[in-house]
């Protein structure tokens, strides 16, 4: 147990700061849960509601040169793509906004961490060593 290093320090890759081991990956560079569901959930609603926005503008005018009758009829030819399409967008975005907090988190980790570490050529010198490859 003595042997074991602590992880901000040598489980990391000194090039890129890549996380070495499963532990670190998980640890201190993920967002947190509740954070990580805010952000969807902010996420969802925005991507709705722009897209909904975006789809009555676009679709209805198209709607309305075709479709001859009441505005009601406009309605009910118009809203289900517009309906699909906007949840469509909703879960796009409810998935693509935590996925970009996640980027950003672990972005900003990376470059504290290499920031952080001295880069001295012994540890070049052991890398180079360890890193034989068969192929």
């Amino acid at each position: 147990m003595a042997d074991r290093a602590s992880p901000s320090r040598c489980s990391r890759c000194p090039n890129c700061s890549g996380p070495l081991s499963k532990d670190v990956e998980t640890s201190s560079w993920t967002v947190a849960p509740l954070i990580r569901d805010s952000f969807c959930m902010i996420g969802s609603s925005v991507g709705g509601i722009a897209s909904a926005f975006y789809g009555f503008n676009h679709a209805m005018p198209i709607v309305r040169r075709f479709v001859k009758g009441p505005m009601w009829l406009h309605f009910m030819i118009g809203a289900p793509p517009v309906i699909v399409f906007s949840s469509a967008c909703a879960g796009l975005a409810g998935g693509a906004v935590p996925a970009l907090a996640q980027l950003v988190s672990s972005s900003y980790h990376a470059a504290m961490a290499s920031s952080s570490l001295a880069h001295s050529p012994s540890q070049d010198d052991t890398i180079h060593k360890r890193s034989s490859s068969p192929l």
